[in-house]
């Protein structure tokens, strides 16, 4: 097993790598170049990076036939999860312009994996704070993820196997920071906020909407085919679509 923990995006990315009969060098090697295309990610869409070509974007200094081909994917990305969060996620209402930072770790992310993937390796898990991609062999166990209480940094509140994709949004950790796109006002609807699904890109942008949105998102999850969601309200209680695997 072969694992590395690269800082990047304000976070930490860390890589786990069961090499199978594939030479150590040559996982090595790709996962050299995943933490490449996560920094050049970063350079990007850095909202903190007056200099990058999403800030650049968002003061009206770039259009986008200017900015790098990765901006308008993403963005085409938001436009459904947006769509399918019924506005609860929409990167069109934050202050200062246009902010794909609750899509774009995860779509980041997945495209890390991708090139791990492509070494050949028999199984992989890539976890980019708490926005977690993964692949097994169909016949092995999965990989078994537990989610962090929110009120407690040394329990779980539950342990959920992964097929795909899950992300984690809540302020247990960053404190209120997450806008109600429909009022601009901080929201606190939940504590954590859990969406496992194909996609990590439509994985992150849902759970950050279901963290903003509560019981009105998760509705619209457990009517979404392939995602499912597990909701842990400010008020401690806790609800869950009825396909979230949980495990123990």
């Amino acid at each position: 097993m072969l694992g590395h923990a690269e800082k990047v995006m304000g976070t930490v990315v860390s890589f786990t790598v069961d090499c199978g009969s594939v030479p150590d060098d040559s996982v090595r090697r790709a996962v050299a170049r995943a933490c490449r295309l996560l920094h050049r990610m970063d350079d990007i869409f850095s909202t903190w990076q007056p200099a990058s070509p999403m800030s650049r974007l968002r003061r009206g200094e770039l259009n986008l036939d200017d900015v790098p081909p990765e901006i308008p994917q993403v963005l085409e990305q938001c436009a459904e999860a947006r769509a399918l969060s019924n506005g609860w996620f929409d990167p069109w209402a934050m202050p200062g312009g246009v902010d794909p930072t609750g899509l774009v770790k995860g779509w980041a992310v997945e495209a890390a994996m991708k090139m791990v993937r492509e070494a050949g390796v028999p199984a992989a898990l890539v976890n980019g704070g708490g926005d977690l991609v993964g692949f097994r062999p169909p016949s092995s166990v999965p990989w078994r993820i537990g989610i962090r209480h929110p009120w407690d940094a040394s329990a779980l509140a539950c342990v959920v196997e992964l097929e795909d994709a899950i992300a984690t949004s809540g302020s247990y950790e960053r404190g209120a920071h997450l806008l109600d796109p429909r009022t601009g006002q901080l929201t606190t609807a939940a504590a954590s906020a859990t969406v496992t699904g194909p996609s990590l890109a439509l994985a992150d942008a849902l759970a950050t909407a279901l963290a903003v949105g509560g019981d009105d998102v998760l509705a619209l999850l457990a009517a979404l085919p392939g995602y499912d969601g597990y909701l842990i309200r400010s008020d401690g209680t806790e609800e869950s679509t009825e396909r979230m695997a949980f495990t123990s």
